[in-house]
């Protein structure tokens, strides 16, 4: 019998929405084709819980379950119930790299609010309530994600600067930019769509993932079919089963398509 996925779990940024936040009408379509077959769509993104909600919007429901922070919080969407967290104690990894990078950003999530920041974000860069904060005082109690952000930095230099650190006993990514996030070790996208499918009576072979980030690689691993984004890295790429279009092209809307009757 020909493999057909019961759950397709689909990243964001680079994906759903192209780098304006922008989501084009044939993705838009292809989501909303696929759950009217009965297959349920659920968004598995490095973004925190407000900005699942605003992709969502864009698509025009509000059901099923979520994964935010790059699987450290899954969620009931409507109502909003968080149904699984994992923490971590961020110190020391905030510590060794506001000690290399001291002039950094940091945002530590305030689960289903935003964030609190040590200094203003680059605007569009996180979403939800803002709060100001002290550094000591975000990371004094175990969280579930901290984004380092050194918004004049080289995106190559600050990665090589992060992987000499050693950070044990968090799991981390580099983004795009010069952007970091702190996760607990062990948790990734994958971690956080294993809580759905147990929740859900499925299993990883069952679902279609497609991303484009790093964050993102464990993802498409774990899946019973994992499709990289045209534009994704190379590494990702090669983990691949398969490589779709860019986001620009329209490419997560050519692989859902591919599974509508």
């Amino acid at each position: 019998m020909a493999w057909r996925p019961r759950l397709v779990a689909l990243d964001v940024d680079g994906t759903i929405v192209d780098h304006d936040n922008q989501l084009s009408p044939a993705v838009k379509d292809a989501i909303l084709a696929l759950r009217e077959q009965g297959i349920p769509v659920v968004i598995a993104t490095g973004r925190a819980v407000p900005g699942v909600y605003d992709v969502l919007d864009k698509l025009g429901f509000r059901e099923g379950l979520g994964v935010a922070s790059n699987g450290s919080v899954v969620f009931e969407v409507d109502p909003f119930e968080v149904v699984h967290t994992t923490t971590f104690d961020a110190r020391e990894a905030v510590r060794r790299v506001l000690e290399r990078v001291p002039e950094a950003l940091v945002a530590v999530e305030e689960v289903g609010v935003g964030y609190r920041v040590n200094r203003a974000f680059p605007h569009g860069e996180i979403s939800g309530d803002i709060i100001l904060d002290e550094v000591e005082r975000m990371v004094s109690q175990p969280v579930t994600r901290v984004v380092v952000r050194a918004p004049d930095h080289d995106r190559d230099k600050f990665s090589s600067l992060v992987e000499d650190l050693g950070l044990e006993g968090t799991n981390y990514y580099i983004g795009y930019t010069a952007w970091l996030d702190l996760a607990p070790e062990g948790v990734s996208k994958a971690s956080g769509l294993d809580v759905v499918c147990h929740r859900m009576g499925l299993t990883a072979a069952d679902v279609l993932a497609v991303g484009d980030g790093n964050n993102d690689l464990e993802m498409l691993q774990w899946a019973g079919r994992g499709v990289a984004m045209g534009q994704a890295p190379d590494e990702l790429k090669a983990a691949a089963d398969d490589v779709t279009g860019a986001v620009e092209e329209d490419g997560l809307a050519a692989e859902l398509r591919r599974w509508l009757d």
